[in-house]
């Protein structure tokens, strides 16, 4: 099973046809992957942020969390009650605690934030397949989530989706809604991005804040980005990577999305 990172930009993609990502996540099943029932999807979302890791183990189905405000009422209505996946997640625990990740922490309450089901109920809109969450940490660095991803690469063999759900740019305090065209910065980083995953130079990607003047500004804050290092992980060491979506909204916000093969 390939693993996936999906920038999700902003809540409305929930509703808003104009956005061009909208239309690519809902075409998941027949273009990017066409004839496979995932057993189980792992969601690692920049909206899930805790000092340690941590899983959500639900029996029954996953409440939807409505963590965005002052958006249109209609938005508020949505619903995405895909099942838990208890075994998936505890497998998820196992799996960090034996490369040192310890201790894990088990939410048995929590459901799924809007960097898991907003996309997901545009890729499996019936909501049948079951879905467990596992958070970033933002005090930590690139890195240390790469290393995250790599553990959790036994799950690929057992049919479970690993979906990194975050933003390749991510500065809230930027963005514009008067058909301005992207800042400098954001699209400096954006192509960086792109060029660097697709020339799999990982270890510049794991060090970007370093590596990348820019990177500040499209990441003030890293909990949006680290999905995409637990993706990469999570797909085994040098990995082909592919280029599966791009688009702007709101001016800066990115959705450059990738797939990682295994080799």
């Amino acid at each position: 099973m390939d693993t996936f990172f999906v920038s999700h930009g902003s809540p409305t993609l929930s509703i808003d046809e104009s956005l061009e990502a909208r239309h690519f996540l809902k075409s998941w099943r027949s273009n990017v992957m066409p004839g496979v029932t995932p057993k189980a999807i792992l969601v690692i979302s920049g909206h899930w942020d805790t000092k340690a890791p941590a899983v959500n183990v639900i029996n029954g189905a996953n409440e939807t969390i409505y963590d965005f405000y002052g958006f249109p009422k209609q938005m508020y209505q949505l619903k995405y009650p895909a099942p838990g996946a208890p075994q998936t997640a505890k497998k998820v625990s196992e799996l960090l605690k034996q490369a040192g990740f310890g201790p894990i922490k088990e939410d048995k309450t929590r459901g799924l934030d809007h960097g898991a089901w907003v996309p997901l109920m545009l890729m499996y809109p019936d909501a049948d397949i079951p879905v467990c969450q596992l958070s970033v940490q933002s005090g930590k660095d690139a890195s240390y989530h790469y290393n995250l991803g790599r553990a959790l690469a036994p799950l690929r063999d057992e049919g479970v989706l690993i979906v990194g759900s975050g933003s390749a740019t991510h500065n809230l305090r930027a963005i514009s809604f008067d058909n301005r065209p992207s800042p400098t910065w954001a699209v400096e980083f954006d192509d960086w991005l792109k060029d660097a995953v697709l020339n799999q130079r990982y270890d510049e990607v794991n060090h970007f804040m370093e590596k990348v003047p820019s990177a500040k500004m499209a990441h003030p804050w890293p909990d949006h980005f680290y999905p995409l290092h637990v993706a990469l992980g999570a797909a085994g060491e040098n990995p082909r990577s592919e280029l599966i979506h791009t688009s702007w909204s709101a001016g800066s916000l990115s959705y450059t999305s990738f797939r990682f093969t295994s080799p």
